[in-house]
């Protein structure tokens, strides 16, 4: 997070970044940012987000589609209804891999407090973010800018702050309160995610506590990812964030109140537009849940493409299993055949994607057995 101009002062050399935030607010002729700068043009590398916005696209309401789990009936007393919600949630995983959860027993004040707080921490001062910059993948804190930028070709419209929260907290220190209200907020999310899969490891067959042992989620990996998407002079040419799956065994979402949106995950071959409603979770099945399971329940390419009105603000908790796991195919859903993932402790995995572009699954292939 080099508080320098975005220009080199050769082609030969790599651009030096601002924040997104930074860059938007401010220009060299004190006017409004007028164009993105070349080396934010992902027109040549990715899929052309022009198409986001054109027939590539579902224009149609995505809440039309988009399964929906009550969790109020997947913890109920009622066997009958919580056994309608164990398969409305393995119908979810195997047909979407995204989905929406309401009912989950989070107050909508928390929810709105952890998004108003990190609104504020966004607008601290440049050097105070500065403070939070890290420099390793594995830095508990870490403050910065696109996704991985020594490794990036083409830098992506998005500030971001990634805490690991769990099994250690640690937050950072402004603005004052917001350590507080994360705190709690990622301890009800741990809650609802553990019920979820209770129930997604009971529609594979598997007892009630099977992923929560194997994958050790006492002591599991949780981390908190805070990104600002700020209005873009021209979006058909950038993303936020370009295709990709993620990493662990859930991601639970939601976001600013934005008429906008942003969020698209691929399904049957074509983009689609969702949205976290009000009070709703979005939820999606990531890579250790494929390989968990054998690759029945598949992690699901999603990407974040911006917009020149409004800026958006999501927050992404990704729950994992604890750092030291192995993980590898469940011995009981391999039925007889070679199973279709190496084993890899999911420390090493987690390394290798964060270190590295992000490219699609390309992580998750590097496992793949056949």
């Amino acid at each position: 997070m080099d508080l320098v101009s975005v220009h080199s002062s050769s082609s030969l050399e790599p651009p030096k970044l601002i924040t997104i935030k930074a860059l938007t607010e401010s220009s060299a002729t004190g006017t409004a940012l007028k164009s993105i700068p070349s080396h934010y043009n992902c027109t040549s590398t990715y899929d052309n987000p022009c198409e986001n916005k054109g027939a590539d696209a579902s224009s149609s309401d995505p809440q039309d589609a988009l399964p929906v789990i009550d969790f109020s009936l997947l913890t109920s007393a009622d066997s009958e209804k919580r056994s309608k919600a164990i398969q409305d949630l393995a119908n979810a995983c195997q047909e979407w891999g995204f989905f929406l959860v309401i009912n989950h027993g989070v107050p909508e004040s928390l929810m709105k407090a952890v998004i108003d707080g990190l609104i504020e921490f966004f607008n601290l001062r440049e050097e105070e973010k500065k403070e939070f910059e890290g420099k390793h993948v594995l830095d508990p804190i870490r403050c910065g800018t696109s996704f991985n930028p020594k490794m990036e070709k083409v830098f992506f419209w998005r500030d971001f702050l990634k805490v690991f929260v769990h099994p250690q907290f640690h937050f950072p220190n402004k603005p004052p309160g917001l350590s507080e209200v994360a705190g709690e907020y990622c301890r009800r999310s741990r809650q609802v995610v553990r019920e979820l899969l209770r129930g997604i490891s009971e529609s594979l067959g598997l007892e009630g506590s099977y992923i929560d042992k194997a994958m050790d989620l006492e002591s599991g990996f949780q981390v908190f990812v805070a990104n600002l998407y700020p209005p873009c002079p021209q979006p058909e040419l950038t993303m936020g964030m370009p295709p990709h799956s993620d990493h662990g065994l859930l991601s639970l979402l939601i976001q600013n109140d934005t008429p906008t949106g942003g969020l698209q995950l691929q399904h049957n071959g074509k983009w689609v537009n969702v949205n976290a409603p009000p009070n709703c979770f979005l939820i999606n099945t990531a890579d250790h849940l494929e390989v968990l399971s054998n690759g029945k329940y598949k992690s699901v390419l999603h990407r974040a493409v911006v917009n020149s009105q409004a800026t958006r603000l999501s927050l992404a908790i990704a729950h994992g299993p604890s750092l030291d796991t192995v993980v590898g195919p469940a011995p009981e859903l391999v039925d007889g055949q070679p199973p279709a993932y190496i084993p890899m402790r999911y420390k090493e995995y987690m390394e290798l994607q964060q270190d590295n572009a992000l490219d699609r699954k390309s992580c998750l292939d590097r496992v793949r057995t056949v």
